[in-house]
């Protein structure tokens, strides 16, 4: 990944959070209201785009691996700052949008 930017998605960094948390794909997925098998590619793609193993799969479900201990804070941060930033952006467009004509045309904040 040296040099190159990895192209991963939200999407996965949210999959990855549910897994870490959960110890588990099976528990994520139902949390995440996914099937198991696209979670476990997602899983394996995330790893793939990174180079290093997140999980050690066990009987059990799975445990963190160093790489995955040090991404998950990191994950949970980029996912707290996109959604603070979505809050931040649907507040200032909520605050400059003009006023509602109203059905007969005329300005309702007069």
């Amino acid at each position: 990944m040296r040099g190159k930017l990895a192209a991963v998605s939200l999407a996965q960094l949210e999959y990855f959070v549910a897994v870490a948390e959960e110890a588990s794909v099976g528990r994520a997925a139902a949390r995440l209201h996914l099937s198991q098998p696209p979670l476990s590619r997602q899983m394996l793609s995330l790893e793939h785009e990174l180079g290093v193993k997140l999980f050690e799969r066990t009987s059990r479900g799975v445990r963190l691996l160093p790489p995955g201990a040090t991404l998950l804070p990191r994950a949970r941060a980029i996912l707290a700052d996109v959604a603070a930033a979505a809050r931040a952006a649907h507040r200032a467009g909520s605050e400059s949008e003009p006023p509602d004509p109203g059905p007969s045309g005329q300005d309702r904040s007069e």
